[in-house]
């Protein structure tokens, strides 16, 4: 995972969901997208193992101006958000398990 978006904020309002205590994994998903099931499952794991941390996918079609606006370009797109929800860390493609994990460390 890596690359940074500048100071980009994301709250309740942009997620539809309340941001997790210590950081925040946002899924970027689409309808017909096998690695984003994947993506879902890995996700969801990391988020149940590390205390504070939750799991928002969001459907990308129903949210295009959210979707132009952090410039995402293809499902699945994950984003890694402090508790804050600065943006701290993104990724495209399905991501490894190990990965998520250190990506976290950046936000927590």
């Amino acid at each position: 995972m890596h690359g940074r978006d500048d100071g980009k904020r994301l709250g309740v309002a942009e997620l539809g969901a309340e941001l997790g205590e210590r950081a925040t994994l946002v899924q970027f998903s689409s309808a017909f997208c096998a690695p984003c099931r994947a993506t879902r499952r890995v996700l969801g794991e990391v988020a149940g193992m590390v205390p504070g941390v939750t799991h928002v996918e969001i459907d990308a079609e129903a949210h295009l101006d959210l979707v132009r606006a952090l410039e995402i370009l293809k499902t699945p797109t994950v984003l890694v958000l402090d508790a804050c929800g600065r943006v701290v860390r993104r990724a495209t493609g399905q991501p490894r398990k190990a990965d998520v994990i250190a990506a976290l460390a950046a936000a927590v």
